[in-house]
Order: structure tokens, then C-alpha cells, then sequence
């Protein structure tokens, strides 16, 4: 096991009716007035928004709403929402959504105090400076609501990078309430548990050698992930299981999965990002994608690992190929793609994917992977 160091600042919420303390949360610290962050407004059809609206009404807290943070969040919304907040001279920026609008929050609460564009942190270095930042979760799939990282796309150039400045950029507190997700989209479940799955795969498929309590960490959460995203898909309103897979999704990128085994893989992340990017698919439905095409393409690396994860993941000690046929599969039961032409990116467009700005060559832990490496993996998607 490697030496490590390990915190984690972000205070969490956790259970039924825990959206009314938000607004307490904000009033411990000091905050007077916040800027909103939300989607396309499912929090005003599933009660979420009354809730949020109600704690900060009872606990003095003033606020200015921004609306429209889609999937894979944009820039130019990021802007939107730093120009707001500075025009309202607000103290706190407060995401009310899932891990898109969170991350769009993330990157609005690193700008606000900036003189530069707010990019520069998702090209270079940390911010050093952050406004607090503070969410209710109601789509479990990045994490994001107890780490660091913010993911936004360039409008113009359709760039889909990352800003990872923990732990400023951690919320200071999220309040999970698992019973918002119950009228959530099946598909929307599945790609959020496959985010999941990958956040957990990034480390685990490494190259470290076999670690006892870090694999079996890693091993736990996804069989979690599994049996509960099983249960749900057939039964949405399952408390227990919408919480099980909840705090799953939580843990699987909160900094645990990574202790003891150094950096992550991050390869299939990048590439996805870039299919994102360009086609303005789910996360999760391209991760489904690109993962077991990472993974066969690393199998000589990875064989025994691949093995090892089938055998106590799904419970059959087999070749690494059926092992990797076993994860397609079961995501094709959840109703997810695994093949480009599954979403209808034909073969020409490989190359275009292989060279989008998403991508930071060389890419990829322990084997480096080039732009000509990128398009043999995404023939292995076709």
C-alpha cells in the first residue's frame, strides 16, 4: 500500500426530510445571501425547490435563482452565474440539482473572486480562492457533492475539461435526501450507476498490485451499486435501496477508493468527455461505452485484475474477455448502450473523437495512451 494523505471537509446531510437544514447550515456560517444554482426545473416538480425555499425563508437567508444548467454544463453558464453573483454581491453559491449543477456551481464559485476567465482552472492550476459553496443533491452518479472536481464543456471549441481544486472547491456542506430521486428517469438511474461503477474502476484498474482492504473497498461499492441499481430499476420508490446507492455513488469519488493506490487511470473519463462533448450524450451512457473498450484494450495488464473483479464482483472466476462481456451485458439490461452505433457515432467519426481538446495527450495510468491508442479503443466500441 502506498503512503497517502487523506481529508475530506465536506459536511453531509444524510436522510429524509434533511433539505429543511440547509438553510441552517448556511446562517452557522456566516452567509447572508446566496446565488441558486438549478437545472431545467425538476426541483419545482418534485418539491425540492419549496423545501430549499422554505429553510433559507426561515433562517433569514436571502437568495437569486440561476436556471438552466444542462447535462454536461457549459461554460458560457458558468459566466451567467459569476456575472449574477457579483452584480448581487451574493457571499455563497448553493447547487440544487445533480452533479452537472453542481459542478457548474463549482466553477461559479472559483470565478466570482477572479480577475481572469474562470477557464484558466480547468486548463491549469487550482484556484486559490474560492466562495463557499454548498448543495442539495438529487441525482446520485458523480460524486461530486463530496469532492472537489468540476467538469464544463466550451461552448465554442467544445472542450469538456476538468477543475479539481480540493479542497476549496469541496462543498462545505451537502444534504442527501434519497427520497427526492424516487421519481427520477429509469435511464437516469442506470447512467448515474454507471458514472459510479467507472469512478470506483479508475482506481481500481490502476495497475497496483492487489491491495487487500482498497480492492475489497472498491469490490463492495460496486456490488452495491449493482444489486440496488437491480432492485431500483424494477421498484423506484425503494427507500433503502435508493439510499444504499446513494451513499455508494458518494464513497465511490470521495477520495476513498484512491487510498493506498496512488493516481487513477482516468483514460476512460477522457474519452468519454470527449464524446460528450461532441454528441451531447449522458455521461453515464457513453462511460458504458468506453470503459469495457479501455479495459479489453489494457487487458494484458489488466487480466488478473479483470479476473479478480469477476470473480467477487459477479461471482464467476473466468477469462478476462467473458468477465468484460458480463459487464456489457449487464448494462445492456439496465438499457444503457455499449457500442458507438448503439448512439449512432458511425466508424468516420473515430478520428474526430480521437483529436477533440477534451483529450490531454498522453492520457491513461499505468499504460500511456496516444491519439492512434484512443482510435484503436474506440474501434474495440464500434
Amino acid at each position: 500500500m502506498k503512503d497517502f494523505k487523506f481529508h475530506n471537509p465536506t459536511k453531509v446531510i444524510f436522510g429524509r426530510g434533511k433539505i429543511s437544514e440547509i438553510g441552517k447550515e448556511l446562517k452557522r456560517d456566516g452567509i447572508k445571501k446566496v446565488l441558486m444554482v438549478a437545472g431545467k426545473g425538476s426541483i419545482k416538480r418534485n418539491g425540492v425547490y419549496e423545501q430549499t425555499i422554505e429553510s433559507l425563508k426561515n433562517n433569514g437567508i436571502k437568495w437569486v435563482e440561476l436556471w438552466g444548467i444542462m447535462p454536461n454544463p457549459r461554460l458560457s453558464k458558468v459566466y451567467e452565474g459569476i456575472d449574477i453573483a457579483r452584480e448581487d454581491d451574493c457571499d455563497a453559491v448553493l447547487a440544487v440539482g445533480g452533479g452537472s449543477v453542481i459542478d457548474a456551481a463549482k466553477g461559479i464559485a472559483a470565478g466570482i473572486p477572479y480577475d481572469g476567465d474562470v477557464w484558466d482552472f480547468y486548463t491549469g492550476g487550482p484556484p486559490s480562492k474560492v466562495h463557499p459553496i454548498y448543495d442539495i443533491l438529487t441525482i446520485s452518479a458523480t460524486g461530486s457533492e463530496m469532492n472537489g472536481n468540476s467538469v464544463v464543456t466550451k461552448d465554442d471549441t467544445l472542450e469538456k475539461k476538468g477543475m479539481h481544486g480540493a479542497p476549496l472547491t469541496n462543498p462545505r456542506a451537502s444534504i442527501i435526501d434519497p427520497s427526492v430521486q424516487f421519481s427520477l428517469p429509469k435511464e437516469q438511474t442506470a447512467y448515474g450507476a454507471i458514472d459510479a461503477i467507472t469512478h470506483v474502476a479508475e482506481f481500481y484498474f490502476n495497475g497496483s498490485k492487489e491491495l487487500n482492504f482498497p480492492d475489497r473497498l472498491c469490490e463492495s461499492l460496486i456490488r452495491t451499486i449493482i444489486d440496488n441499481t437491480d432492485v431500483l430499476l424494477d421498484n423506484p420508490e425503494d427507500y433503502d435501496a435508493r439510499a444504499e446507492l446513494a451513499w455508494s455513488a458518494t464513497m465511490a469519488l470521495n477520495g476513498m477508493t484512491a487510498v493506498g493506490r496512488g493516481r487513477g487511470d482516468w483514460a476512460s473519463h477522457q474519452i468519454e468527455h470527449a464524446l460528450s462533448a461532441i454528441y451531447d450524450i449522458a455521461h453515464g451512457a457513453g462511460l458504458a461505452i468506453v470503459l469495457p473498450a479501455v479495459l479489453e484494450f489494457n487487458r494484458d495488464i489488466h487480466r488478473d485484475k479483470i479476473e479478480q473483479f469477476g470473480e467477487r464482483v459477479f461471482g464467476a472466476r473466468e477469462d478476462a474477455d467473458m468477465v468484460l462481456e458480463r459487464l456489457r451485458n449487464m448494462y445492456v439490461e439496465w438499457g444503457a448502450p455499449v457500442r458507438l452505433s448503439d448512439v449512432g457515432i458511425p466508424e468516420e467519426d473515430i478520428p474526430k473523437i480521437a483529436s477533440n481538446g477534451s483529450i490531454g495527450y498522453p492520457i491513461g495510468h499505468p499504460r500511456k495512451l496516444s491519439r492512434e491508442d484512443v482510435e484503436a479503443i474506440l474501434r474495440l466500441a464500434l
